[in-house]
């Protein structure tokens, strides 16, 4: 299985063992479950951007109906 090497400072570390202890899940699925949702939150906000701009016109046209 593919995995990664990231690197973190001591005080980064502390924050996310903290982080996973109160989760009471492992710092491996704490990291693996933050780097998805955020990848996930990056497509949504992505595609809410494309989806504003395409749709400009028509919201204009809309709002002065």
């Amino acid at each position: 299985m593919p995995a990664l090497n990231v690197t973190f400072t001591e005080e980064e570390m502390a924050t996310l063992r903290d982080q996973a202890a109160k989760e009471d899940v492992s710092l491996k699925a704490l990291a693996h479950d933050a780097i998805l949702a955020e990848v996930h939150r990056r497509k949504v906000t992505a595609a809410a951007i494309r989806t504003a701009r395409v749709s400009a016109g028509l919201n204009k046209r809309l709002a002065t109906k």
